[in-house]
């Protein structure tokens, strides 16, 4: 794979090189709650812009259906972006139409454009590959003659999108300063080097259990500790026998955390006791009850402190850690206690310790924990979880063709 050190030492000034950033951040109309995914990449687009080359950058935010929808525009981001990048970003108002043309166009070495929400364009997210090879080959063009592209979007390296996937098959590819960290640090995580630092502990949270069955086993032979807290701890303790009241359930997957359990049941950690209640509010009654011992009619919605004190330790014996999900509702006070009691674990721990984006990552910055006391926290939710079973993310796979 090459890589934007390549790229540099063959040469950029007076070239334009198209960039795929992951600037997909959460708004309040047009306030940027969380900035992370801007601030880690800048260095890709700062080291580009310093070297001479005429950036253009080009990215997406949330799921427009493949129209312009002004509640998902990049304009506020372009902003953000420039006093991060402390220069200037042009904004085009389009992805590939006069406004592009002419936003590039006007670029000066050394100069920076941002490009219009890429899934404004439906055939950037399209399954047919003749509509989505058309987009990107409009895209590849604003950058010819002499352009390069490189992919910095470690969140989109899992989708099959013409911005990540068919693009970098029309253009000189390379992986940007992000995306290569993100793999190396992933790549100690899959259990493969027997030089490891062990305990290996791995924690899961979040909703939906189904969602992290791929992850589950693929980690489960190579780790020493599988904690799992958040909704997806009920399928697990319903496996076990034991009634979950109305918290989240996904009774299909029941039979299949049983299995798990009948067979790896001494590595896989479940919380002791959980935080109830009739109801998700800022206002709700709560009570802390013996995982057995849910009250039918309440709903689970974060785990207790005893669970909290039990992943605590397991993460204080550990000597790599992996986080990705939260414990509970984070988002609503009476329910955070326990991402903020496991995460701050995770944090004090002189484990090497890697959080899995997404929710995850939110969770950090929301709930004030210092970032700097993790080894590496992932821009990419769903991509680093995809690595991590062993899947093909096809932005990766064509970097390497």
């Amino acid at each position: 794979m090459r890589t934007l050190d390549d790229l540099l030492a063959e040469g950029v000034e007076g070239r334009r090189v198209l960039v795929r950033s992951d600037l997909n951040v959460p708004l309040d109309g047009d306030r940027i709650t969380d900035d992370g995914r801007i601030r880690e990449s800048a260095p890709t687009i700062l080291r580009l812009a310093g070297a001479g080359a005429r950036v253009v950058v080009c990215a997406h935010l949330g799921r427009p259906k493949g129209v312009p929808d002004e509640r998902y525009t990049l304009r506020p981001v372009a902003a953000r972006l420039g006093e991060i990048l402390g220069r200037p970003v042009r904004f085009a108002a389009d992805v590939v139409g006069a406004s592009a043309r002419s936003t590039v166009d006007s670029l000066g070495d050394g100069e920076i454009a941002l490009l219009e929400n890429v899934r404004f364009e439906p055939g950037e997210t399209s399954k047919d590959d003749a509509e989505r090879g058309a987009f990107a080959d409009r895209l590849a063009a604003l950058v010819q003659p002499g352009g390069a592209y490189v992919d910095d979007a470690f969140g989109a390296v899992h989708r099959k999108h013409a911005s990540v996937y068919d693009v970098a098959r029309r253009l000189p590819a390379y992986a940007g300063v992000l995306l290569v960290r993100e793999l190396d640090v992933l790549s100690r995580l899959t259990g493969h080097d027997p030089a490891m630092p062990r305990p290996y502990v791995v924690v899961l949270g979040g909703s939906k259990v189904s969602d992290k069955l791929g992850v589950i086993s693929a980690l489960l032979p190579k780790v020493d500790r599988l904690l799992v807290g958040g909704g997806m701890c009920f399928t697990f303790l319903a496996a076990r026998g034991l009634e979950v009241g109305e918290s989240l359930l996904e009774a299909d997957q029941v039979e299949t955390c049983r299995r798990l359990l009948q067979r790896d049941g001494d590595r896989i950690g479940l919380p002791a006791d959980i935080v109830v209640a009739t109801e998700i509010s800022e206002d709700a009654e709560t009570s802390v009850v013996d995982a057995d011992a849910i009250p039918a009619g309440s709903k689970g919605l974060d785990i207790g402190p005893v669970a909290v004190d039990a992943f605590g330790g397991a993460v204080f014996d550990a000597e790599t850690v992996f986080w990705n999900g939260p414990m509970g509702v984070f988002e609503v006070a009476p329910f955070a206690a326990g991402t903020s009691g496991v995460a701050q674990a995770i944090a004090d721990s002189r484990a090497f310790t890697v959080v899995g984006g997404g929710d995850s990552a939110a969770a950090v910055r929301q709930l004030g924990i210092d970032e700097k006391a993790f080894d590496h926290i992932s821009t990419g939710g769903g991509a680093s979880l995809e690595f991590l079973e062993g899947r093909v993310l096809p932005g990766v796979a064509v970097l390497d063709e």
